[in-house]
């Protein structure tokens, strides 16, 4: 059937073209978006208004519309005597979804709507796909991702979420430039895969005949910065990771990196808090939201020990050895099937700590997590057990991750080998580490998910609903 109603349109097109209609315009002297003149109506104010048709509705010698644009929806009227017979039979060929402008003055019908009357039509753009039907053609979930410029055009609610993303974003960039940050670009194409914990995307240079992975995260090339001299610096920009895709999870993801020279994890935790209420004022005007049925106070902030919950948990104490982990575990029924050999503390960590769920729904910084998870932070001065770190979770998800960035190279360099030796654990990033040498200043790291700051205020509980074309199977692959 759609290859039908698409026949009829090209039929339509055609006709047009060879009546002298050019089905795709250029330019158009736009006055003003739809919403603009229902805010502030004024009668027989002239107009020129550019959007694309949502309803068309016949009745004898007049029609009435509906145009569509970014700011709104609008109904528009003509009468045949005005625009002319030939204009007339010409909008009988004109469908849903198809781009125009129109030019007119606007009045109030009885029933008070406002209304354009146009006394001249343009088409600058024929559909010759027919639009989803409002209520029945655009519902299925996987449709709406695949096809995501049709979502937009039906579903207000779709675009408003976009809409609010690039105001998130840009109030971050506001609120830290203000503070003094700076905006900078590191690359995206790194020789080794560190910076983070993470399965990478692989690639290959031609032009160098080099090996190179697509960035897990920017933290390596940002700290060079600091020991470069840049003080405070930031980047927001793609990350990739080779794994799993989930409700909270997509394989390429945009990050919120800060980097503050003097300062330390504490300072990043009220800077976070900082960014977060200055996007609730200044975004949404209200510090309380709902996501997920759930009311979350951003007034509330909760600090909440990791080596506490492992010690409730599991029975876990940091000083201990991995043998007796081992046995703790095992009288907690918690089966890790670890392989033959040695087993680090390490290992087993990255195997449990997931099974730790941040249930509250309010902000809630989790803190004194075991150094062995934190390669790249400084230890506790009161317990090297336990690091400079936190990581932020807000309605029950992981938000945002600090850190007191470790300086003293070599140490890190002892951190990378340690890690590196369990399996899928990191590399030695020797120039890092090089770099470190010329001195790095004592300071803050800060990471936040975009992606899922925007889930939390605009109230969508998967990823997917918050970037424009997110990753999918192909169509027809089972």
């Amino acid at each position: 059937m759609s290859d039908e109603f698409r026949d009829q349109r090209i039929k339509k097109l055609n006709e047009l073209n060879a009546e002298g209609v050019c089905g795709y315009g250029g330019q158009f002297p736009r006055t003003h978006f739809v919403q603009d003149l229902r805010d502030n109506f004024e009668p027989d104010q002239s107009v020129c208004c550019a959007g694309r048709i949502m309803a068309l509705r016949f009745h004898g010698k007049s029609v009435f519309g509906d145009i569509k644009d970014i700011s709104g929806k609008m109904q528009f009227y003509a009468k045949k005597d005005v625009i002319g017979e030939k204009t007339f039979d010409f909008l009988k060929k004109f469908d849903l979804g198809d781009i125009i402008g129109v030019k007119g003055s606007l009045f109030l019908t009885h029933t008070q709507e406002p209304t354009i009357a146009v006394k001249e039509f343009e088409l600058l753009s024929k559909s010759l796909r027919p639009m989803p039907e409002k209520w029945h053609g655009l519902k299925d979930v996987e449709t709406r991702y695949r096809k995501r410029y049709l979502d937009l055009i039906v579903n207000d609610n779709v675009r408003d979420v976009f809409i609010l993303r690039s105001k998130i974003t840009k109030s971050i960039r506001n609120f830290l430039d203000v503070k003094g940050y700076l905006e900078v670009e590191t690359p995206m194409l790194h020789p080794l895969a560190g910076g983070a914990a993470g399965k990478p995307f692989a690639t290959h240079l031609d032009a160098l005949n080099l090996d190179l992975f697509l960035r897990i995260a920017p933290e390596l090339y940002l700290k060079k910065l600091l020991v470069g001299g840049l003080e405070k610096v930031y980047e927001i920009n793609r990350s990739f990771r080779n794994e799993g895709i989930s409700l909270r999870h997509n394989p390429e993801f945009t990050m919120l990196e800060v980097y503050t020279a003097f300062a330390d994890y504490r300072v990043m935790m009220q800077l976070v808090r900082d960014i977060f209420l200055h996007i609730a004022d200044t975004v949404l005007g209200t510090r309380e939201l709902i996501f997920k049925d759930e009311k979350i106070d951003l007034n509330v902030w909760e600090e909440i020990s990791f080596a506490k919950l492992m010690d409730e948990k599991f029975g876990i104490n940091p000083d201990d050895s991995a043998s007796i982990w081992i046995e703790k575990l095992k009288k907690k029924n918690i089966d890790l099937e670890l392989k033959q050999g040695k087993i680090s503390r390490t290992f087993i960590l990255n195997l449990i700590s997931d099974l730790i769920e941040v249930k509250l729904a309010h902000p809630v910084f989790i803190t004194d997590i075991y150094t062995e998870l934190c390669p790249l932070a400084k230890k506790k001065k009161n317990n090297p057990f336990l690091s400079e770190r936190f990581e932020l979770f807000i309605g029950g998800m992981e938000i945002a991750n600090a850190y007191s960035e470790l300086n003293d190279p070599q140490e890190q360099k002892q951190r990378f080998i340690a890690q590196a030796k369990d399996e899928g654990c990191g590399v030695l990033d020797q120039s890092f580490v090089d770099a470190l040498e010329y001195g790095m200043p004592p300071a803050g790291g800060l990471g936040v998910g975009i992606d899922r700051m925007v889930m939390l205020f605009a109230n969508q509980p998967c990823i997917k609903d918050v970037i424009f074309f997110p990753q999918l199977k192909p169509e027809n692959c089972e």
